[in-house]
């Protein structure tokens, strides 16, 4: 069942240019949003104190709101308690592209923002879109990928990735509605709604409502194919799929930590595919392991809708590709790095011992969603980049890119069979990490940071790939990048790998305050670095620098220049043509 607030709803108004003015009460969607034609969305008035419904004024282009929307508006005279007032007309959308003005006034209060809403081309140019997400995806991941899985002689790389032949580039700026520095949350909704946020929300504007499942709505792109196309959805991820990337394709909430209601929100809209981690929140609370408050068991329910379940990689390879409806549930929160996994084979995985590859999610899912001759849209997210690269374990985090790397190669094979393909490779934000030089266990001497090679000292990284799997053989090789962070708790450098698990750089002390984990003190020539963010962060944050997104195939052409992460949900739905009603 679909949610009620996806109803169809369309007007239409004469556009005209205005420019933007400042508001003195918050309205919603803000001030210079984009919006798709025909795109839903909920308006939301708030107003600094409470006013007389009947003094309320609401005009968009000059037209009484009451004659634009034939819909039911809530008055809340106090909202929450909080003696103020608001206004809020649910799943609206405007029919006719233009420049709309709206302005706001009850008494003395008054406000004004300004939007634009656009028509996509009326020729579909792609099939099918493939989104490729490595979460918290740098430039320097991407290169120390590049020389781990190719090599470097001479100062040329020895081979690319997949993802450096993609034929058009662009950067994107991730700033969320209230912070120059982003989260998951805010900058996956933006690329799935076309609309900003605030951080830790999805699909929704930040109002002052107190309940997190209350804020105005966003239609995502994955409500916005399976309401007005035959289209298939797929959703892959190796974090728990109710994680704010994966979850951003179908959710709305203001607290990405609702993690049992965005499991409902998946079965309401019913993606085709869904592969990831998370079966936490899938299963009752009677289920060992399960961190639901309620009896719900949506594992039984997907199945029950016809979907096949698989859970572990055997089960996905046997069964999978057959599936026209598949749920894969690999972990019961996210699922473990390709480093412990697969080369190191420590205790991490004994819980779980027979994890797939995300190279194994990406080619079964294109299995299923492609056998749908209208199409299909699909969500990638290589997650551990990032869940490794905020404790600082560059190493994981490198091999988990070049994971991502061979799912896009794999998604390259299938364009080549299938040109009406459009592949977008990006992240949601950047990690602040750059690669220095390398670090030689042969210098002489115990002090590990006079083993830090920069300029001609630096040389070459000693990492090799004799069986061809594109990965190194061994990670803990006596001659390795030297990669740093440029924000850290406090915490002991030990310029190696960590081969047990990944790293802890810090941890609480009596007072609160995360304190460098003593367990890497006595490892010879550690360092104590002393941090340079609050004392009450564990792990590196998130860096406001641009994104890099890079894409090929039809639509393609749309990424250039510096773009806003609202405009890659443009680029989707015009190489789609998802503005020109329902199709088929």
């Amino acid at each position: 069942m679909k949610a009620s607030w996806l109803i169809p709803l369309t007007f239409a108004l004469a556009p005209v240019v205005i420019p933007a003015t400042a508001s003195a009460v918050n309205i919603y969607p803000i001030d210079r949003a984009t919006m798709l034609t025909g795109g839903k969305f909920d308006f939301k008035v708030e107003f600094d104190k409470q006013v007389d419904p009947a003094q309320v004024s609401i005009k968009i282009n000059g037209k009484a709101y009451q004659q634009v929307w034939n819909q039911k508006s809530e008055f809340i005279k106090d909202e929450d308690g909080q003696n103020a007032s608001s206004l809020v007309i649910k799943n609206v959308d405007i029919a006719t592209p233009g420049d709309y003005k709206v302005e706001v006034s009850a008494g003395d209060e008054k406000g004004t923002v300004s939007w634009n809403v656009y028509q996509t081309p009326e020729k579909r140019q792609a099939k099918n879109v493939i989104l490729f997400i490595g979460d918290g995806l740098s430039v320097a991941h991407r290169t120390a990928a590049r020389v781990m899985s190719k090599g470097i002689t001479e100062g040329k790389a020895n081979g690319r990735l997949a993802i450096d032949d993609l034929t058009n580039m662009a950067f994107i700026g991730t700033s969320s509605t209230d912070s120059i520095a982003a989260d998951s949350a805010n900058t996956m909704s933006a690329y799935m709604t076309g609309h900003k946020s605030g951080v830790n929300a999805l699909g929704v504007y930040v109002s002052r409502a107190k309940d997190s499942l209350n804020h105005p709505k966003q239609e995502t792109l994955g409500e916005l194919i399976k309401r007005t196309t035959r289209m298939s959805v797929g959703i892959v991820s190796d974090a728990e799929l109710e994680d704010a990337t994966p979850a951003a394709v179908l959710s709305h909430t203001r607290r990405r930590a609702d993690k049992a209601e965005i499991v409902s929100m998946f079965y309401d809209v019913k993606p085709d595919v869904l592969l990831g981690g998370g079966s936490a929140y899938f299963l009752p609370e009677t289920t060992p392991g399960s961190k639901r408050k309620d009896n719900q068991n949506y594992v039984e329910r997907f199945q029950q809708a016809g979907y096949q379940l698989v859970t572990n990689a055997e089960q996905l390879k046997k069964q999978g590709s057959g599936a026209d409806k598949l749920l894969g549930l690999f972990h019961t929160g996210n699922m473990d790095d390709v480093l412990d996994r697969r080369f190191l084979k420590n205790d991490v995985t004994k819980k779980f011992p027979d994890q797939p590859d995300l190279t194994d999610m990406t080619q079964t899912a294109l299995d299923v969603l492609s056998k749908n001759q209208d199409g299909f849209f699909l969500m990638v997210e290589s997650a551990l980049i990032d869940k490794a690269s905020h404790p600082l374990d560059w190493e994981r985090a490198a091999y988990n890119t070049i994971m991502l790397d061979q799912s896009v190669a794999i998604a390259k094979k299938f364009a080549e069979t299938h040109p009406d393909t459009l592949i977008i490779v990006t992240g949601d934000h950047t990690h602040g990490i750059s690669i220095v030089g390398t670090v030689d266990d042969d210098k002489p001497g115990d002090d590990m940071r006079e083993k830090v090679g920069v300029y001609e000292t630096a040389g070459y990284p000693n990492y090799q790939d004799k069986d061809g799997d594109g990965y190194p053989d061994r990670v803990d090789v006596s001659k390795r990048l030297a990669v740093f962070f440029n924000n850290f708790p406090d915490h002991y450098e030990t310029f190696r790998p960590k081969l047990d698990e990944r790293f802890v750089p810090a941890i609480q002390n009596e007072k609160g305050e995360y304190i460098a984990n003593a367990i890497y003190k006595d490892i010879p020539g550690a360092v104590l670095r002393t941090g340079n963010i609050p004392r009450n962060t564990d792990t590196g944050v998130h860096s406001v620098d641009d994104m890099i997104v890079q894409a090929s195939g039809p639509g393609a052409e749309r990424i250039h220049g510096y773009m806003d992460n609202t405009e890659l949900f443009r680029v989707i739905v015009d190489s789609l043509s998802l503005g020109h009603g329902k199709q088929g």
